[in-house]
């Protein structure tokens, strides 16, 4: 097995975290890159270091905030001056809003796909051209079966967001594959235990439509689509089998990864729904004599 260096965005909590250690112990050097490393994430950092000491794994922390295009740039030229170069990226930082969608304003629909979207195109603008120049390398994208299979209401902003990510992944894996890298989406289901996810998740801002919500036809609708959402859980759904596809799918043969991987003690139908999908898109790219794309080149 190659031993790669890796970066993971939003790496603080959640399935970042266990991706990035899982890597680590795995034999990979790991960067779990996240926001206020100085600052609010300062004792994530500590815990990180000390992770890493304690299970004797190449796990380090830097500095990226996926909003701020300074930063993604300063953070991917910090890996490969400290590495010497980089070969995977783990798109994994996102935000999870709970709410009527008419309560969101504009600007929260801005803040949700300036994550969840925006955020990765920033760090490929920054990694890209290194990972190009060298000839391969592999993005993995943390979708989310909500794209294609059930979805509940009021996640409306964060499930579109994470069609507009899915959406892009998508096309990146075509426009990359002659440059040598590969792209796999990893689509978990709704995990809610064991991540931050819904704990962590942002409210409406107009609380007044909220409550006319709550008020009116729609009233326990929410509570209703949480229970059912967690109902539909196994007891044993493990979300760190997420970290554990994630490092099978990096430690396999170039040219043998798989474009979609489906982690969804739910089934909630994203597999089947993006199965069609998949196979409709490979037709589309043989019709139009482009079936090159479809499959990474080795360069070099």
């Amino acid at each position: 097995m190659s031993k790669f260096v890796i970066l993971v965005t939003g790496a603080s909590s959640g399935f970042g975290l266990m991706t990035a250690r899982s890597l680590a112990e795995a034999g990979h050097t790991v960067y779990a890159t996240m926001r206020e490393t100085t600052g609010r994430n300062a004792p994530q950092v500590a815990a990180v270091a000390a992770w890493a000491t304690e299970h004797k794994a190449d796990l380090r922390t830097a500095e990226l905030d996926v909003q701020s295009e300074a930063s993604a740039e300063a953070g991917i030229a910090h890996v490969i001056a400290d590495a010497g170069r980089l070969d995977v990226i783990v798109h994994n930082a996102g935000h999870m809003v709970f709410g009527p969608a008419e309560a969101f304003t504009p600007d929260q629909f801005i803040q949700q796909y300036d994550v969840n979207v925006l955020g990765a195109q920033r760090v490929n603008r920054a990694a890209l051209p290194h990972l190009r120049g060298q000839g391969k390398g592999l993005l993995v994208w943390l979708g989310s079966s909500s794209t294609r299979g059930g979805t509940p209401p009021f996640l409306a902003p964060y499930f579109a967001a994470k069609a507009a990510m899915d959406a892009l992944a998508v096309s990146y894996s075509t426009e990359l594959a002659l440059w040598g890298i590969e792209t796999t989406i990893m689509v978990p289901g709704a995990f809610t235990k064991g991540t931050n996810h819904f704990a962590h998740s942002g409210k409406p801002s107009d609380a007044v439509r909220v409550a006319e919500y709550e008020a009116g036809p729609y009233a326990g609708i929410a509570d209703r689509a949480l229970k059912g959402l967690a109902s539909l859980e196994p007891a044993d759904a493990d979300p760190s089998e997420v970290a554990r596809e994630i490092v099978r799918v990096v430690n396999m043969p170039f040219g043998k990864r798989p474009f979609r991987v489906h982690v969804d003690p739910s089934q909630d139908g994203a597999e089947i729904v993006n199965g069609v999908a998949d196979r409709m898109r490979r037709e589309i790219y043989r019709n139009i004599g482009l079936e090159e794309l479809l499959h990474p080149a080795a360069v070099g």
